[in-house]
């Protein structure tokens, strides 16, 4: 519960946590039941829908893959982060409409979300962009600028243009030149797309991996007040400073570290410089990550919220993220000695069961 652990029971009433249990009843003793886990970022579907590069298969299979991994791990609600970008393949306009329809006609158990990652200078594809958000109801957008600024800036050669060349279906000297126009575009590039973001009034937006508070303090002029996996502490602290949301990455968490020599999360969420942790690339080092949290000292119910409560409430979503009655059933069944996930509920419905779970719901 929201104070911490209790014993007692828990009701489902039409998809809802209800008043009172009534009718069928399930043991959980020795079982933790936690509010169902939301992920706000988490690129691991990408290995479902292309399992070898270049080798697409059908993205109906491949998502269910995905919530068959999400529910295992606890995760009710998803964040799926697909790129609008001009890098092209997977990342390119016409797979983020493909998954799009594809997300749309699946039918999932789990709430399974997009977040467009929209490389800000893709500017020429502002009007697709508003028709793709308002179609498919897309209610997270992440700004990401992956343009090697530095290297076209001098004239030079951008590291690894070849097979960046080859992954968008264009050769060397047209991806070259792609990436000059846009970069000599983005002073315009960014004031349209400035006009673009004021045109959602209830869309949330945030930018990924801000190494300074200088490039912070430019993508919230631009209304992106989430600040995703931020590389620094300048830049944790000014985005503190300034009222920003904070997502740190899981598996920083779990290890104890980054691993690419960044911020560690386990210290700045100790310093108060985190509000929520996302899965990043591995779905199972959220759960992993909380109940570290919880052994090193950490209360439960504050190191679970950072992966359920908070994440819910960055993004606007009232109906979830703790064990009330009238809030959605979301649930994550644990057990108590080992932590290992035995059951997720999502909506009042099974998404993943196992044992000792699974016999016990038989058996009532």
């Amino acid at each position: 519960m929201p104070g911490g652990l209790v014993s007692g029971d828990v009701a489902i009433a039409g998809g809802l946590i209800g008043e009172a249990v009534t009718g069928r009843r399930i043991d959980a003793s020795g079982l933790l039941v936690l509010p169902g886990i939301v992920d706000l970022h988490g690129d691991a579907f990408e290995r479902h829908l292309a399992p070898r590069r270049g080798a697409l298969r059908s993205l109906d299979d491949g998502l269910r893959a995905v919530e068959a991994e999400l529910a295992a791990n606890g995760i009710t609600t998803a964040y799926l982060p697909q790129f609008w970008s001009w890098e092209g393949g997977m990342r390119g306009p016409e797979f983020a409409c493909r998954l799009c329809a594809a997300m749309a006609a699946f039918g999932a158990t789990l709430d399974m979300r997009l977040q467009l990652r929209l490389e800000i200078a893709c500017q020429d594809d502002n009007e697709a962009v508003r028709a793709l958000i308002d179609e498919y109801g897309i209610d997270y957008v992440v700004l990401n600028d992956h343009l090697p600024h530095a290297a076209l800036a001098t004239g030079k050669r951008p590291p690894r243009l070849d097979g960046q060349a080859i992954r968008a279906g264009r050769s060397p000297s047209d991806h070259l030149a792609l990436m000059r126009r846009l970069h000599d575009a983005m002073p315009q590039g960014r004031d349209r797309l400035a006009g673009l973001l004021r045109s959602f009034a209830d869309l949330r937006v945030g930018s990924h991996d801000d190494a300074t508070p200088e490039i912070r303090a430019d993508y919230r002029h631009h209304g992106a007040h989430i600040a995703e996996f931020p590389t620094t502490e300048p830049t944790l602290r000014s985005a503190r400073a300034a009222g920003d949301a904070i997502v740190l990455g899981a598996p920083n968490a779990v290890r104890g570290g980054s691993h690419d020599r960044g911020v560690s999360a386990r210290e700045m969420i100790r310093a108060g410089l985190c509000d929520a942790l996302a899965s990043d690339y591995h779905y199972p080092s959220l759960h992993q990550a909380a109940f570290a949290l919880e052994q090193g000292g950490m209360m439960l119910a504050d190191a679970w919220a950072l992966v359920s409560a908070s994440p819910a409430a960055m993004l606007g979503m009232v109906d979830r993220g703790a064990l009330i009655p009238g809030k959605r059933a979301d649930m994550v069944i644990a057990e108590e000695r080992t932590r290992r996930i035995t059951g997720t509920i999502a909506g009042g419905r099974f998404a993943f069961l196992a044992e000792p779970l699974a016999s016990r719901v038989l058996a009532a």
